[in-house]
């Protein structure tokens, strides 16, 4: 009897409020390592109405002025107008910035030894062949849903729209094979003159169809705007942080999460750099046919530079055994601290684009984790 089922994943556009912080952190992260790559960045933002507060521990040669970073960030996503009561100009920026702890330096940055990981946790990386991307469907359709929002928004198409906006996609599924769109939500914030039945009706034309295809049928259900009114958005209506939305950074809730966000962190934190690398590996694994879904646990202590452990998971889709490909991904790859960062070429002022619409999934230049160099060699050491 076929198995089948229904999977829901979400994302959000650049203008929500914790997304909006997720970038502040990356910003002052990409120009600390664009002036000093040795920079040890831990920067967080939180945001409400009419304020920005940027916070953290930082030891770097560099210095940023937070107050145009902070500002330049929320001019790119959108919020210019005195009418969204959140505006780049008239926004309060405060900043309390410290050095990173001595404690935790002496177990990353000493000369006597390996690099450490800077702190302890584990990470996951997880790969399928549901797209080409070889991430779950729910969550990539979820993600170009929140971009299209935001492109049709800036290009004026749909000049009424505001930045602030949510979506989630639930698809069905037969025998793990995405079948259709069952229902897609979206919250799209709009300027006050708008009404409910134009919205949707230009929302389903200009975003939902043209990124949904051929899996929108006459059935798929739409919901835009359920309570008929999104006006007061952003920061004006719902606090930020970042760090808050590490489901949707990741697999959409498909695959596990360790607990440890990403943005405003330097790749000598393994929060960071152990889940692109495991992402890296898990997607060979599946780039080179061994399995058709693979996920990969890492853990650290901190000040280690080896990992705890390694772990992979197959969910049974493993064309060779299990062990087996435990046994390559452990002879090709390592999961050092500074293995990885060179390996993936992470020292470079990269991450404010990785800050909205998914770290993972993405064929953009930057996003080395992306690459499937290695599942030839894998394909051909596993004899497939």
């Amino acid at each position: 009897m076929a198995l089948k089922y229904v999977f829901t994943s979400e994302s959000v556009t650049e203008g929500h409020p914790d997304k909006l912080c997720d970038q502040i952190s990356d910003a002052i992260l990409d120009e600390l390592i664009r002036q000093d790559p040795k920079s040890r960045v831990a920067a967080e933002a939180a945001t409400t109405a009419g304020l920005v507060v940027v916070m953290g521990e930082i030891t770097t040669k560099g210095y940023v002025e937070f107050q145009q970073i902070v500002r330049d960030t929320i001019k790119d996503i959108g919020y210019t107008k005195p009418d969204y009561l959140f505006d780049y100009r008239t926004c309060g920026v405060l900043a309390s910035i410290q050095r990173q702890s001595p404690d935790i330096a002496q177990g990353v940055d000493s000369a006597k030894h390996e690099q450490g990981a800077g702190d302890q946790g584990i990470m996951f990386g997880f790969a399928t062949k549901e797209t080409p991307e070889l991430m779950p469907m729910p969550v990539m359709l979820a993600h170009k849903l929140a971009r299209k929002l935001a492109e049709v928004r800036k290009n004026g198409t749909l000049p009424y729209l505001r930045p602030d906006g949510k979506t989630q996609v639930t698809l069905d599924y037969i025998d793990h094979v995405p079948q259709r769109v069952n229902t897609v939500v979206i919250a799209a914030q709009h300027d006050d003159d708008v009404s409910s039945d134009k919205l949707k009706k230009d929302v389903i034309e200009h975003v939902v169809k043209p990124v949904c295809g051929s899996f929108f049928d006459k059935d798929t259900i739409v919901h835009v705007n359920g309570t008929g009114r999104f006006v007061l958005g952003g920061p004006a209506a719902d606090s930020g942080m970042t760090g808050r939305k590490i489901i949707l950074d990741t697999y959409g809730g498909r695959g596990h999460h360790g607990g440890g966000a990403f943005s405003g962190k330097d790749p000598s934190k393994v929060d960071r750099s152990g889940a692109y690398m495991a992402r890296y590996v898990a997607k060979n694994v599946v780039a080179a046919g061994l399995a058709d879904t693979c996920e990969v646990q890492i853990s650290y202590v901190i000040g280690v530079a080896k990992p705890l452990s390694v772990f992979v998971d197959t969910k049974g889709t493993n064309k060779i055994p299990n062990e087996k490909i435990e046994d390559l991904i452990v002879e090709h790859f390592s999961f050092k601290p500074a293995d990885m960062i060179k390996y993936l070429d992470l020292l470079k002022p990269i991450y404010k684009k990785t800050a909205a619409y998914g770290h993972f999934g993405r064929e953009e230049p930057g996003f080395t984790w992306e690459k499937t160099d290695m599942a030839k060699k894998l394909r051909a050491e596993a004899g497939l």
